[in-house]
């Protein structure tokens, strides 16, 4: 390039990382929010977790020596930091309009464009880290790949008595039996005996939400002569256009009712052929993070079309995702492409924990160093080709969340 991207005062690295870093994380990203974040001294993260935490210092004589104290429930675990990176390819056209003199429309253009593509590398980035904490509070795992391509499951040991699965009749839909307000009062009441831990948040997304509000049990308590000024339903000239959660809050006694809709979507490129009507194992370039039960989405690039399946199983050796029917439209390896669109949290999912006990962060992530300078954090950088022309820009973080307390979190599957 005759007088090189690094001249571009767009391009260069001072400017993308301030731009990158000013970027604050979308606030609907809840629980990368909620819990801080220290740096590692390598990639290795090392961390203690326990259950259990209400002791009391014991009496002694005058003299004696004091007896000695083990925390309770305590675990060491240690793994290595998962690391993620993308990058963006603009090409001569688009740098000579991003530097160009005497046009200043194309030049905004540009630098509009640069700034837009950048929110959106920012945006896809801290979706990662959000997934990571969240699949840590309500599955208890995390997967990921590691150097060499050798997949990492880490286990935060959740007890198994706090992951609580109810039987038909008490699902909240439609259970015959169902007793949702007695639900929610048991985990509390289980978290508090564990670890005394005071639950002030819940998590379920709108789906999970109908299903309370819609609840006669709960509909009585919130009527106004029974609760509070009977705001279950927000209201807009006679006609409910929404939930009260904080209502329910109120009635729950927890002071963070979160409605979480958050979502995210999962992209591969297909490696082989897709035949209309015959085709089931669907080869792609990465199934590291499509899952059992949902939608495919197959996109005939060219055409602009698409249409969607059903996943039953994902082999993550095999490289290949089972529908449970063929698409009825055949696709090109290397040009079409599929994506799975995915809630943070499922349909049939509410979560309950305490943030903190004894005044401590049950969780936190921890940044771990990459790179030749050790850089901590989300990082941007850039590449210069020759031929053709044109520049790469990088983005990427490298971390892991941990958890400290295990039993002050409490997963219902409800339907």
């Amino acid at each position: 390039m005759p007088r090189g991207a690094s001249e571009i005062p767009d391009l260069r690295l001072e400017r993308l990382n301030k731009l990158i870093t000013t970027f604050m994380t979308p606030p609907n990203l809840l629980l990368s929010n909620l819990f801080e974040s220290s740096e590692s001294d390598s990639s290795t993260i090392k961390w203690e977790s326990m259950q259990g935490n209400r002791g009391m210092t014991p009496f002694v004589p005058p003299g004696a020596p004091a007896p000695r104290y083990s925390p309770p429930g305590v675990a060491k675990h240690s793994a290595e930091a998962a690391y993620w990176k993308e990058k963006m390819y603009y090409d001569e056209e688009f740098l000579n309009n991003l530097r160009k003199e005497g046009t200043e429309s194309q030049y905004l253009s540009a630098k509009s464009r640069l700034a837009r593509d950048l929110l959106s590398l920012r945006g896809r980035c801290d979706r990662r880290k959000e997934w990571m904490i969240v699949k840590m509070i309500t599955s208890g795992s995390i997967s990921y790949l590691s150097q060499g391509g050798v997949k990492i499951s880490v286990d935060y040991e959740l007890p198994s008595d706090q992951n609580v699965t109810l039987t038909t009749d008490y699902k909240w839909e439609s259970g015959t039996k169902r007793d949702i307000l007695r639900d929610i009062m048991d985990a509390k009441i289980k978290i508090s005996k564990s670890c005394n831990g005071k639950v002030d948040y819940a998590l379920c997304n709108s789906t999970v939400l109908k299903f309370m509000a819609l609840d006669p049990s709960i509909q009585t308590l919130l009527q106004k002569m029974a609760f509070g000024d009977g705001n279950l339903f927000k209201k807009v000239g006679g006609k409910i256009i929404g939930v009260n959660t904080k209502a329910l809050g109120n009635l729950l006694d927890i002071d963070n009712f979160i409605v979480y809709d958050e979502q995210y979507v999962v992209t591969a490129w297909l490696t082989a052929n897709v035949t209309a009507d015959s085709t089931t194992d669907i080869y792609v370039d990465d199934v590291t993070d499509f899952e059992e039960g949902g939608t495919l989405r197959f996109h005939d690039v060219s055409a602009g079309t698409y249409e969607d399946e059903t996943i039953s199983s994902v082999n993550v050796e095999g490289g290949y995702i089972t529908v449970s029917a063929a698409p009825s439209t055949s696709y090109k390896a290397g040009e079409d492409k599929v994506t799975m669109t995915k809630p943070f949290l499922s349909d049939d999912k509410f979560t309950l924990f305490a943030s903190k006990v004894d005044g401590q962060p049950i969780a936190e992530y921890k940044k771990a160093p990459f790179g030749l300078d050790r850089h901590y954090g989300i990082k941007t950088d850039t590449h210069e080709e020759w031929d053709p022309e044109g520049v790469w820009i990088r983005v990427q973080n490298k971390g892991l969340p941990v958890l400290y307390q295990r039993d002050a979190i409490y997963n219902l599957t409800v339907n």
